[in-house]
């Protein structure tokens, strides 16, 4: 049950730090207005108005009884009363109450003239909105009525006003406040998120300047230090790789030439082989180290990108339709290494390749369908394992070290993309390539 309860609580509470830290602060405030404005409104306003309604009702009624005991000057009786109680009263004899109900049921002053009024009368009507600072009350008397025109500051406290504008006046101006700091405190932690996701994503940040409050800025340190730590490890990784790769291309050289010399052809193709081959698996080795691109992330169209990349195969094979503009942040050529990469495949173990773009609320879905042989479920997710092969059966395996789909997938999370493998509509497979914008 409590944790149904916490559940529910949880989902009605804003996400965002901001909102919450200003629900933190807001609320306190909110609620102690509340509770003034109902403690003021019980015992200022209501009991108050009361007390100055049941005054003003006990002196109508004693102006009626005075009216009625007067046998000759009434005229009179009525000039005293509007000059002793600011009341001004008329008897209209041989006329009918209004039928017109213009009271308010949701206005305090309304609910206790009616409550007053209907202890001392039986047959009343008063109006308190068409005049704007008067009241309107007729009373059933005799054949006729009397009508009372009556000022609202008779029976209403003109400071609850006032009072309200000075307990609602600073409670805003308090959120405000707390709006603008709240913003200065969130702005460095915001900071920090988009220094983060720009990093994953693997864009330059520059130098990265912690700031805001001590807790956010030690915070801020640590990435920083993590942030170079990792730069650190990816460079060493890459120079040695680089470096690897670079000095073996210098005895592969001297051995071409050696081959040059050799008179026996047939030994001659086959230590060639070797050599190309050997040379195909150093520039997947040059190239899993350089994937990490110095290119600057630019506005694209990937659509068009795709168009271009399909044109240069100069082949029937591939199906692919442009769509409409489809503009994306992101560095265009490792894009395109890894499109290239998932086409290069496809059109390895199959005669039919379909491209497809989509664009949904909040990625970019590109579909690279095939009619080859597949690849097993249980194999999905180790093909982008770095160096690993399936099998040894396939066509070209000895050419390659099992850095393609590493790459073509290190390229596209660096953009905080992701890779999905499915069984194509083909009979294939399908590449699912998921770009974030």
């Amino acid at each position: 049950m409590f944790y149904g309860l916490n559940s529910f609580i949880k989902k009605l509470l804003p996400k965002q730090l901001f909102y919450r830290a200003l629900l933190i602060v807001a609320a306190p405030i909110i609620i102690l207005q509340i509770t003034i404005s109902i403690v003021f409104f019980d015992s200022l306003w209501i009991k108050t108005n009361k007390g100055m309604t049941r005054a003003l009702i006990g002196e109508i009624k004693f102006f009626i009884d005075a009216y009625d005991n007067e046998q000759y000057n009434k005229d009179s009786l009525t000039k005293l009363f509007f000059e002793s109680h600011n009341v001004k009263v008329d008897y209209l004899p041989h006329s009918i109450l209004p039928k017109e109900d213009l009271e308010r049921w949701f206005s305090p002053m309304d609910r206790t003239l009616r409550r007053e009024l209907k202890s001392e009368f039986s047959n009343y009507w008063f109006d308190t909105t068409s005049l704007k600072d008067f009241i309107d009350l007729k009373i059933k008397y005799l054949n006729g009525y009397f009508q009372f025109v009556i000022p609202k500051n008779r029976v209403a406290n003109s400071s609850a006003r006032i009072f309200a504008l000075w307990i609602t006046l600073p409670a805003f101006l308090l959120i405000i406040v707390a709006l603008i700091f709240l913003k200065n405190q969130t702005r460095p932690i915001i900071n920090l998120a988009k220094a983060s996701e720009r990093f994953g994503r693997g864009e330059d940040i520059g130098e990265y300047r912690p700031s805001g409050a001590l807790e956010i800025r030690q915070a801020g340190y640590e990435f920083d230090k993590m942030r170079k730590r990792i730069i650190r490890h990816l460079n060493q990784r890459s120079e040695m790789l680089s470096g690897i790769s670079h000095d073996l291309r210098t005895p592969l050289t001297r051995i071409k030439l050696q081959l040059a010399f050799i008179k026996d052809k047939e030994i001659e193709k086959k230590l060639s082989e070797d050599v190309i081959e050997m040379e195909k698996m150093l520039n997947e080795y040059l190239q899993f180290s350089s994937n990490r691109s110095n290119e600057k992330s630019e506005n694209f169209d990937i659509s068009d990108l795709v168009s271009k990349t399909v044109s240069k195969y100069e082949t029937k094979k591939i199906f692919f339709e442009r769509k409409s503009e489809i503009l994306f942040i992101g560095r265009k050529n490792l894009i395109k290494r890894s499109l290239s990469n998932f086409i290069d495949n496809a059109l390895k173990y199959s005669d039919k390749v379909v491209i497809d773009i989509k664009k949904s609320a909040n990625n970019i879905v590109i579909n690279i369908d095939d009619n080859g042989i597949g690849i097993p479920e249980k194999e999905r997710e180790n093909v982008f394992k770095p160096f690993y092969k399936i099998d040894k059966s396939r066509g070209d395996s000895k050419s390659s070290v099992g850095l393609g789909m590493s790459i073509a997938s290190d390229m596209i999370q660096s953009h905080g993309g992701s890779i999905k493998l499915e069984n194509s509509s083909l009979g294939g497979l399908r590449v699912k390539i998921f770009l974030p914008f």
